[in-house]
């Protein structure tokens, strides 16, 4: 997956029997997914365009363009959904993409490295870093993805620096 598209949602399965799809979005502001399209499945080789037709528990309902059954639907279940970049807004200095931060070389606030950022988490309570160690190591780390301990993100030079809580090094 090339760094031009962003995940925005997922497909969480069928909803009735027309087509719907039951659509989670990752989106700050959920309806928003479907102004970013139209929407791709993450090797590119499908696309949609996307009409939000009701809230749901737990996501959207939503059609998508060429999927008019539920086998048809059902079939998507678990599909990731991603948009140009180019379609998003521009963030602040001080938010970013989690596509943005996966691969960053992880340093401590003496310069030394850490790992690298394997994953960001989002569980409810906030962003987790999932961050590598060294071979021989714990295995990962799970860091809050806050301010106190992430004082810093440069990603044109691909650094993070984390400032481990005690206990957690």
């Amino acid at each position: 997956m090339s760094n031009d598209r962003i995940c925005v949602g997922a497909i969480a399965g069928a909803f009735g029997v027309q087509g719907e799809v039951r659509l989670k979005s990752f989106c700050a502001e959920p309806t928003a997914v479907a102004d970013y399209g139209p929407l791709y499945t993450e090797d590119g080789s499908r696309s949609f365009k996307v009409k939000l037709t009701r809230p749901l528990a737990g996501g959207l309902g939503a059609r998508l363009s060429g999927i008019a059954t539920k086998e048809e639907a059902d079939a998507l279940k678990g599909v990731n959904l991603y948009a140009d970049r180019d379609r998003l807004p521009k963030l602040p200095d001080d938010e970013y993409y989690y596509t943005d931060l996966i691969g960053l070389e992880v340093r401590d606030t003496g310069g030394a490295p850490l790992g690298k950022v394997l994953a960001v988490h989002n569980h409810g309570a906030g962003d987790i870093l999932e961050i590598s160690t060294a071979p021989g190591g714990k295995g990962p780390l799970l860091l809050p993805f806050t301010l106190v301990n992430v004082p810093l993100v440069d990603i044109s030079a691909g650094i993070l620096v984390a400032d481990l809580p005690e206990g957690l090094d």
